[in-house]
């Protein structure tokens, strides 16, 4: 199945490459990424719109997608996901802010976006906790912090207007004038992340096992759950840093991928990675394509599928539980 999920990966990333308002041959992507193009209207076109353009896409789609997979283990919570539960608007306000005052610093956004992601995802499971910890609750906590992080973005948008260039594109989710540069930063915090959380994948089945039997096993529960929330927050901030607050992809992903090739954590979040970096990338390209040459930003095809995918999940409780 990874070998599948690779392969549509690479297809999409090829089709991102060579279709748009200006259709281009396949036979030219290697030639311009080879830099044999340079100084053509086409290798412009492929290197310096088309090429950054797909690596976020790539990158921002496993990213959402693997902390999407890794807040649902840990909060043994099918509805978590990183739009729902805070952790995507706590990025976006931190970013926001970092501009504001730091107008220069956009090398150290990700950063700044993690920390706010962190925050978001620990106020939203503080309050669950307080409130008896239940699904529903730990949604209606999230979306609750999401509405006063976006109150945030907003009011520091209105008082400091180029604070955040592009505002529309980055409230709803968008991949427009994307450069190599600006992604750079945000794939060396990705990156780390993802690799410890594959080296952490058998101590994720063994919290899956319940927090009792995962204690019995000599497993230190709590410091555990707060490591791989980081490391989750450390992925969402690093998509939301140059692609906006996106939403869904942490969502729907990993539910595919579980009903695909199970709950062991390691091949679940290779197939998360592979899998939301195929989704994003196909629906960044609808969006280019739908109404060309006007595009739309790939948040709004995300929501037009995400949210009669969780409606859906809403509608399958059975006690709690989604059978």
């Amino acid at each position: 199945m990874l070998w599948v999920l690779l392969a549509l990966a690479l297809l999409a990333a090829g089709l991102s490459l060579c279709l748009g308002s200006v259709p281009l041959s396949p036979a030219l992507v290697p030639e311009a990424l080879l830099g044999r193009l340079d100084g053509t209207l086409e290798g412009q076109i492929i290197r310096l719109a088309r090429l950054p353009r797909t690596c976020g896409c790539l990158l921002a789609g496993a990213a959402l997608a693997v902390s999407g997979a890794v807040i649902q283990s840990v909060l043994n919570n099918p509805l978590a996901a990183p739009n729902i539960i805070g952790v995507n608007s706590g990025a976006g306000l931190a970013v926001v802010l970092w501009t504001a005052l730091v107008p220069r610093g956009t090398a150290l956004a990700p950063l700044a976006a993690f920390m706010g992601a962190l925050a978001g995802v620990l106020l939203v499971l503080i309050i669950a906790e307080r409130t008896g910890a239940s699904r529903i609750t730990l949604v209606l906590a999230g979306v609750a912090v999401s509405s006063i992080f976006g109150a945030g973005i907003d009011t520091v948008v209105t008082l400091v207007p180029d604070a955040l260039v592009g505002y529309t594109d980055f409230r709803i989710g968008g991949l427009e004038n994307l450069s190599m540069d600006r992604l750079a930063p945000a794939f060396w915090v990705a990156l780390p992340a993802l690799l410890l959380l594959l080296s952490l994948s058998g101590e994720l089945d063994v919290l899956a096992l319940g927090k009792e039997t995962a204690q019995s096993l000599g497993l230190a529960v709590r410091p555990l759950r707060l490591l791989l929330l980081a490391l989750a927050a450390a992925l969402a901030g690093a998509a939301v840093s140059f692609a906006g607050l996106l939403g869904f992809v942490g969502l729907i992903v990993p539910h595919i991928m579980r009903r695909t090739v199970g709950e062991d954590s390691l091949p679940l979040l290779l197939s998360c990675a592979l899998g939301g970096a195929a989704l994003l990338t196909l629906c960044d390209l609808l969006a280019r394509l739908l109404f060309a040459p006007y595009q739309l930003p790939v948040g709004i095809i995300l929501s037009l599928a995400g949210g009669p995918f969780f409606i859906w999940l809403l509608l399958r409780q059975r006690g709690g539980r989604i059978p």
